[in-house]
């Protein structure tokens, strides 16, 4: 199979799809690499590393034609046609309108955030593997911005009691924040609404923060936290708050996938914490968990730091990309035919059918279709 790694083209996303490690041991199963000039460069990786393991440096017109195409950013339409297949991280249900574009051009389209969450298809997972990459990065952004150590100090000086850190949701990104944090000596307490994560947060050595509402089960809803009443969004609100006003530092993770993300902190709360504290809002590309967080932005709020920077994966591009090409290379050998190396595409494989998104000119996946009687 003939596969296409494009460079992005976004300024700010800097990671590659495939990395010359993984095109190795692809090439070594028989696959032909097609890569796009300079597409691993802001990563770490130059043009001449993919030469030395084999693959064809070219330009993106040679990439597009491959068989099967692997990028990070949603592709533009006008770069497909019926005859590829595309991997990557396209944001399918942000944009509902962007995904019927991209199946009007023929092409199949999977979208390695639709991925089931199983046991199976954890090698496959790249939400969980890049929201890892974001909760370390995000707790290393809180420190630096903080004007406050992290851990306790002993010194001649006398003893600096260590930061406190609260995280708000205890997801895959959330539970890597905790960790990082507390790798860092600071006292972390966490939050999220369901059941099954206080056992995790504490197995971290964090405090679960117990707030009045009805807890979810996150098996109902294939892993993820769904949307509250308002009732108990205002109750998680107030709950909250009193953590976050005495923090100095607040890590928010949460997000429901498709949905804006939940408020978790209002303005009046973001008033009421100490000058020189600090959120860094991962959600904020959906909206952000912080009533005033501003996409893209780090802004100062009465000396409160609101960092909504919506690149701190590609801040550490080179192992998100290492982690990602990992994804991506066990899900070409799920749709390949050990033998041939010709694409097998099985839909009757959950992994397979659940991360298509298009195929044959519409859109195939059910949380896109027009719900019945609509």
């Amino acid at each position: 199979m003939r596969i296409g790694v494009p460079a992005q083209q976004s300024n700010d996303e800097l990671r590659v799809a495939i990395t010359p490690d993984v095109a190795k041991r692809l090439i070594a199963a028989g696959h032909e690499l097609i890569v796009e000039f300079g597409a691993g460069t802001k990563a770490g990786y130059p043009d001449d590393q993919y030469r030395d393991v084999g693959a064809a440096v070219t330009t993106a017109e040679d990439v597009w034609n491959c068989d099967f195409v692997t990028t990070i950013e949603r592709p533009a339409p006008s770069n497909l046609d019926p005859s590829v297949v595309v991997v990557g991280m396209i944001a399918p249900f942000d944009d509902p309108d962007e995904m019927i574009s991209l199946a009007a051009t023929g092409a199949t389209i999977f979208a390695l955030e639709a991925v089931p969450r199983t046991s199976r298809a954890q090698t496959v997972d790249a939400l969980s593997s890049q929201a890892a990459v974001a909760g370390y990065q995000a707790v290393l952004e809180a420190a630096a911005a903080s004007d406050r150590f992290f851990p306790m100090l002993t010194t001649a000086a006398g003893t600096i009691r260590p930061s406190k850190v609260v995280v708000l949701g205890a997801g895959v990104a959330g539970l890597q924040a905790i960790a990082t944090a507390r790798r860092l000596g600071a006292v972390v307490s966490a939050f999220d609404v369901r059941s099954a994560a206080a056992e995790q947060v504490e197995s971290l050595g964090a405090s679960f923060i117990t707030v009045e509402t009805e807890p979810q089960d996150a098996s109902d809803s294939g892993g993820y936290a769904r949307e509250v009443e308002a009732d108990q969004q205002e109750r998680i609100i107030a709950g909250l708050a009193p953590y976050i006003v005495d923090a100095d530092a607040v890590i928010t993770t949460a997000a429901i996938p498709g949905r804006p993300a939940p408020l978790l902190i209002t303005e009046d709360t973001v008033r009421a914490m100490r000058p020189g504290a600090v959120i860094v809002d991962i959600s904020a590309s959906t909206g952000g968990n912080c009533e005033l967080t501003r996409p893209g932005e780090t802004i100062d709020v009465d000396g409160v730091l609101i960092i909504g920077e919506t690149d701190l994966v590609s801040r550490v591009a080179n192992h998100a990309s290492q982690m990602y090409a990992r994804n991506v290379m066990a899900f070409i050998e799920l749709i390949t035919d050990p033998d041939s190396n010709e694409l097998r595409l099985d839909y009757s494989d959950d992994i397979v059918d659940g991360a298509c998104i298009a195929r044959g000119g519409a859109i195939v996946h059910p949380r896109l279709l027009p719900e019945e009687g609509s």
